[in-house]
């Protein structure tokens, strides 16, 4: 066995070099390197299997055995990815990614929300009782609100510093965010409180539009609402899509045990909730900076509309980033 030691210690010597400047960067090895680790590797794993079944030398045992693991995990494992450049990774594709995923389920809790506007915009026009009804009634825009009493609404804040706006803003992300989360954790029980999140939310929007189209304030009141409101009404539709997610776990676990889909669906809703934070935050200093500023009305349609592209073009690239993967 000395003499198989003899011969072979310079290759598993070359191998450990390799497999240390491996550890440092992988990116750094040539071709040529990669290559030849991968040829090491695999003599090392025959003379392993050899060394085990001819001695009892357990320390030569236990260096074969951790060198070859080691070789191993540079060769298949996936690259170790920082924890920045992860971060980084996942702002410009992971989030997209996983809501094209799930995206028949988003779609469907879209299709809620715009239900549930239409219904609200065309039950308040039927009857301004129901208005009344679903309406919050400590807002001061209430059903048959004056135009002069809704302009002023609409135009409040301009003057305000920036102390004040952010402390709104502030304000505004806490609380989307809690109706966000709501929307994503009553999921678990068979996504029937989600759904019908999804409706009042949209019942609400459609009410809103309701009392403003009767003042005949159109152009402005949608002005005020979609420079922040696509991002984050998308923001709220994305939780509502979680929530289904995590709805369908229970109720249809597919081949897996339902124990199983939930931590499945609950690991990808936490990838979904941290983007969804970063949406939130996003459309709070919109809605606190860019809704209560000077900007003309044709500025913040172009501003919204400016908005809705950088979306589509963002979930457009994750949808082709996940097609080229599957």
């Amino acid at each position: 066995m000395s003499k198989f030691v003899s011969r072979h210690k310079q290759e598993w010597d070359e191998l450990a070099t390799l497999v240390e400047q491996g550890r440092r960067s992988m990116r750094k090895l040539s071709a040529q390197d990669r290559r030849r680790l991968d040829q090491l590797y695999r003599r090392t794993t025959v003379h392993l299997a050899r060394v085990k079944t001819q001695t009892r030398d357990q320390h030569l045992i236990t260096y074969l055995n951790r060198l070859t693991a080691a070789a191993h995990g540079l060769i298949y494992l996936p690259p170790r990815q920082s924890m920045w450049r992860g971060a980084v990774q996942f702002v410009v594709d992971g989030f997209a990614r996983v809501i094209i995923r799930y995206w028949r389920l988003h779609l469907i809790s879209a299709l809620l929300v715009i239900g549930g506007g239409l219904i609200g915009y065309f039950a308040a026009a039927s009857d301004p009782l129901v208005a009344h009804a679903l309406w919050p009634q400590g807002d001061v825009r209430q059903p048959g609100s004056t135009p002069e009493q809704l302009v002023s609404v609409l135009r409040s804040g301009r003057e305000e510093g920036g102390g004040k706006k952010f402390f709104f803003a502030s304000f505004l992300f806490q609380h989307n965010f809690k109706v966000g989360l709501l929307a994503m954790a009553t999921g678990v029980l068979a996504s029937v409180p989600t759904v019908l999140l999804m409706l009042f939310n949209g019942m609400l929007l459609g009410v809103f539009v309701w009392i403003h189209h009767q003042a005949d304030i159109r152009s402005e009141m949608w002005a005020w609402i979609l420079p922040h409101g696509i991002t984050e009404i998308g923001a709220i539709i994305l939780c509502g899509g979680v929530g289904l997610m995590l709805g369908q776990a229970i109720v249809q676990p597919g081949t897996r045990s339902r124990k199983q889909q939930l931590l499945h669906a609950g690991r990808e809703a936490a990838r979904v909730c941290l983007g969804v934070g970063g949406m939130l935050v996003a459309a709070a200093i919109i809605e606190s900076y860019v809704r209560q500023s000077h900007w003309s009305t044709s500025t913040r349609l172009l501003f919204a509309s400016a908005t809705a592209i950088f979306w589509t073009a963002y979930f457009a690239n994750g949808w082709l980033r996940e097609r080229a993967d599957a």
